[in-house]
């Protein structure tokens, strides 16, 4: 299977969930987002290592990990997603230490924040991305002043309302409709709510 390498495009916030975070992934060499749901912290730790001139005052505790690495020469090579299970991404940690290679599991929030700490590169299968990605719908006009649409340095997106209710059963709408809603959040930028819908697609899939 080959790897895709992503990199960050954002990360959005419902201003009505309290804790609901999207982190948005996109491939380097296509057009494909791929929205991921994570915690409040691990949203905070990844909009940190993002934003360089923010430095909190004690370590976070993706960076007393980086710290206590670095102290024992732990080097993060590269993060891979490598399994997506019930709208669950899975990710591995590919370290090495004295020229010897460990693969270790972990949240891919997790895996995130350390691979922006070290420098690591970010991949994923493509089947992965075939299953779980989405085509951004750019608006021209908004392109012209900003080609690259979503940038990284805009870390928090505010959600845009797409009239659908954020706690709706999904499960027992059909799949005509689940299609018609998840291209209208994409075509919102609700990225979180396209990534709830997403995961129930690909559960009946």
């Amino acid at each position: 299977m080959s790897l895709v390498r992503l990199n960050i495009k954002g990360i959005s916030y419902s201003q009505t969930q309290n804790g609901a975070y999207a982190l948005i992934l996109s491939e380097m060499e296509g057009e494909r987002k791929l929205p991921i749901v994570i915690g409040a912290f691990e949203a905070q730790s990844i909009a940190i290592a993002l934003e360089k001139e923010i430095k909190p005052p004690r370590p976070l505790t993706h960076d007393l990990f980086k710290n206590f690495a670095d102290r024992f020469d732990i080097v993060v090579k590269q993060v891979i997603i490598h399994k997506l299970v019930d709208g669950v991404f899975y990710s591995s940690i590919i370290c090495e230490r004295d020229k010897i290679e460990e693969i270790i599991d972990a949240r891919t929030s997790d895996a995130i924040a350390l691979a922006l700490r070290f420098q690591a590169p970010i991949f994923t299968y493509k089947n992965i991305l075939d299953q779980a990605g989405i085509y951004l719908k750019v608006n021209p006009k908004k392109d012209e002043d900003d080609p690259e649409h979503l940038l990284v340095d805009e870390l928090v997106v505010d959600e845009i309302d797409t009239g659908v209710p954020k706690e709706t059963s999904y499960q027992d709408l059909p799949m005509e409709e689940l299609n018609r809603m998840l291209e209208n959040a994409v075509h919102n930028e609700d990225y979180e709510l396209a990534a709830r819908i997403r995961d129930e697609i690909s559960k009946r899939s």
